[in-house]
C-alpha cells in the first residue's frame, strides 16, 4: 500500500501539541514522500469569531474556511515545519461538526492515513463529553494514527 496523502486534524488546543503532531507526521510522510493536508474543522461560532478577528480584505467577497484555516497558529507552526522538511503540503478548513467533518475530509483527499492528536480520557468523560478522536478512529476510511503527547 503506496503512502500518497496523509490528513492532519488540527483541534484548538492542538497548539500544545504540535512537536509531537509533527514528529509523527514527519516520521510517516517524509519516507514516503507525502502529500500532507492540515486541516481544521471549525464550529459555526469559531469561524465567525475567527472572521471578525483576522483582517481579511473587506472585499465584499466571503471568505473561505480554507483561508481562514491557513491563519489558525498551529496550522502556520506545522506548516513552517513542512516547508523545512520539503514536504509538500495543502490547508484545508472546513465548518461542522469535527468527527464527521474530519471523515469527510479524509474522503475527499482520498487521504491513505489520517492524524489525530488528542489526551487521555476515561471512559466516563469520553461517555459523557464524546471523542471527537474515538469518532474518527471508529469512521474513517482509512488507518488513523492517534497523538497523545500527554501521557
Amino acid at each position: 500500500m503506496s503512502l500518497d496523502a496523509i490528513l492532519v486534524a488540527i483541534g484548538p488546543t492542538d497548539t500544545d501539541r504540535s512537536e509531537a503532531i509533527m514528529e509523527t507526521v514527519l516520521a510517516t510522510a517524509k519516507p514516503a514522500d507525502a502529500t500532507v493536508v492540515l486541516a481544521h474543522v471549525f464550529t459555526d461560532d469559531e469561524y465567525e469569531q475567527r472572521l471578525a478577528q483576522l483582517d481579511f480584505d473587506p472585499d465584499g467577497e466571503a471568505v473561505s474556511p480554507d483561508r481562514v484555516a491557513d491563519r489558525y497558529a498551529a496550522i502556520q507552526d506545522l506548516k513552517h515545519s513542512l516547508e523545512e522538511a520539503d514536504l509538500e503540503y495543502e490547508i484545508r478548513g472546513t465548518v461542522g461538526e469535527q468527527g464527521p467533518k474530519i471523515v469527510e475530509l479524509a474522503t475527499e483527499v482520498d487521504a491513505d492515513r489520517v492524524v489525530v492528536a488528542g489526551r487521555q480520557r476515561s471512559p466516563v468523560g469520553k461517555a459523557v463529553f464524546g471523542s471527537t478522536a474515538q469518532e474518527v478512529l471508529l469512521s474513517s476510511p482509512c488507518p488513523v494514527t492517534f497523538v497523545c503527547s500527554d501521557l
